[in-house]
């Protein structure tokens, strides 16, 4: 929510490893190389990247995505 030191400070956290991961983490010949290099990015963040504070990828603690359905 809005306005709340919890979630300002989550948000505040995914910027700083969104541009330490990809925004800065290597040189871009252009802004539009750098902005075709973030569906790869975000897609390694969830699926592959393992999170210390859940065990696993973040992709795991969800539960209701289509196609998963038993």
């Amino acid at each position: 929510r809005p306005y709340r030191p919890q979630t300002n400070g989550k948000i505040e956290r995914f910027h700083r490893t969104l541009a330490d991961g990809w925004a800065y983490a290597r040189f871009y010949e252009s802004e539009t190389e750098r902005r075709a290099a973030l569906p790869a990015w975000i897609h390694f963040y969830n699926h592959h990247r393992h999170h210390s504070a859940v065990g696993a990828p973040p992709i795991s603690r969800l539960n209701n995505l289509p196609g998963h359905h038993t």
